[in-house]
């Protein structure tokens, strides 16, 4: 079997982590393969740069390879603050952006990783297609490149060619994606026992914290939010709402829906999603008492809604993020 050729693209301030994540799966997911008697590799990685000399986030010096002919093109996250770094980085890699857009109009497949959807995006290979990237910066790929269709819950999202993956751990679902893919689901299974890497997740919903979003300004959305942050117990109302902040319902569920991109009930849901994450998180509250907390009187309704936003049932996902009690061995 000839090897799946993969180059993993380094650049100045690229996470080094990133670059040497997927390779190291690969690798583990070759030595299980060969313990199975597989006769030959199923990859050959390479890291590469169009650069002779890369130094990684945290002055971590990598050891290149010139760029190559590759079926599949690996770009890592780099390290990003304030919105305004973004710009910074990207004005400094345009050989890397014109090496991307090269390999996509080539016909290879493109991954990124993290933040690196920025990269592909830059180089416009992420016109006209769906994609993820890390939840802390969604919003501003969304903003910043309006012809992508940015998921934001996604870890993996494939779309003609291109793949881009959800922050930072998400390389590792990548990684097992497509050694399910090349290898089997076997091969994928063990190596991800191996590295106690989970093979199950399918959403990064579970892990956003609305704390560290960038904060918005006071408008009319920011208004309405507020309100409905502080009612999430109340049996949802558009008409009392719409008098609370001196207009017409219909005039609130437009301008509303225009700024937000949901309807004033659609974000309701959410918060009041949040706001059972965190209890389940750090209180030993039934799942119906805290379904009574956030104006859900028939539990089961409650965990359907919960399910359809964060992919797991409230117990399941009390099991996973439950903090230990401060002080706690």
């Amino acid at each position: 079997m000839v090897p799946l050729r993969i180059s993993v693209l380094a650049y100045p301030g690229c996470f080094a982590s990133e670059i040497l994540g997927v390779p190291d799966l690969l690798t583990m997911a070759m030595r299980v393969a060969q313990a199975r008697g597989a006769p030959d590799p199923a990859y050959d990685v390479r890291i590469v740069s169009p650069r002779r000399r890369v130094l990684a986030s945290g002055d971590v010096r990598i050891g290149v390879a010139p760029l190559r002919e590759s079926d599949v093109l690996v770009v890592p996250g780099f390290e990003v603050g304030p919105p305004v770094e973004v710009d910074r980085v990207l004005a400094r890699l345009g050989p890397e952006v014109a090496s991307i857009r090269t390999h996509a109009a080539g016909g290879g497949a493109v991954v990124s990783l993290c933040v690196g959807a920025f990269l592909l995006a830059e180089a416009g290979v992420l016109d006209r297609r769906s994609a993820t990237t890390s939840w802390l910066y969604a919003d501003q790929l969304a903003r910043r490149y309006p012809a992508v269709d940015v998921r934001a819950d996604q870890l993996v999202v494939t779309d003609q060619g291109v793949t881009t993956t959800a922050a930072f751990s998400a390389m590792y679902d990548f990684a097992l994606t497509l050694i399910r893919r090349h290898s089997g689901e076997s091969i994928a299974r063990t190596t991800a026992r191996i590295a106690l890497v989970d093979d199950a997740r399918t959403s990064q919903a579970p892990y956003v914290d609305e704390s560290i979003l960038p904060a918005g300004g006071s408008t009319f959305a920011d208004d309405v939010k507020r309100w409905l942050d502080q009612h999430l117990d109340a049996a949802f109302d558009l008409d009392r709402l719409a008098g609370e902040l001196h207009v017409s319902s219909r005039t609130l569920h437009r301008r509303f829906g225009e700024s937000v991109g949901v309807t004033p009930l659609e974000y309701l849901q959410a918060a009041r999603v949040r706001r059972a994450r965190r209890l389940l998180e750090t209180t030993g509250r039934t799942v119906a008492r805290i379904a009574g907390e956030v104006g859900y009187q028939d539990a089961a309704s409650f965990s359907r809604l919960f399910r359809r936003h964060t992919g797991k049932a409230p117990g399941e996902y009390r099991s996973q993020f439950r903090r230990p009690p401060a002080g706690s061995a």
